[in-house]
């Protein structure tokens, strides 16, 4: 699986940025997909996943209620929809394929495949 991801930029604090990751390859409905963040200097971290079938979703607690992940297994397309934005939301932002058990969804380990990354700044 490759992955695309696009949508980044400049924002002003209280905006908002709608992230899409476009996957080539077979399969795409059997992924569990994922979006991880890393500001500069620090490690990356989890944002968003959702099951392989749309179905189910689940957020860190720094973006619940401003963030939405969503899947399009007809498209091959996941997407983040980002509102509220903060200055403390400006990082690389990362797309992410896996097939690992639902526990691990929030971890670097849980995926197998990553996007190039696209940047999102947040000004205040």
């Amino acid at each position: 699986v490759q992955l695309q991801a696009s949508g980044g930029g400049l924002v002003q604090a209280g905006g908002s940025l709608r992230l899409s990751c476009a996957a080539s390859g077979r399969a795409f409905s059997s992924y569990n997909m994922g979006w991880f963040r890393q500001a500069p200097g620090k490690e990356r971290e989890f944002v968003a996943t959702i099951a392989r079938s749309g179905g189910r979703t689940y957020y860190a607690d720094s973006v619940k209620g401003r963030f939405t992940i969503s899947k399009d297994n007809a498209k091959n397309t996941v997407s983040l929809q980002m509102n509220s934005l903060k200055p403390e939301d400006t990082a690389v932002y990362y797309c992410a394929a896996g097939q690992a058990i639902w526990s691990m969804l929030t971890m670097v380990s849980g995926y197998s495949y990553w996007g190039q990354g696209t940047q999102v700044t947040v000004s205040s």
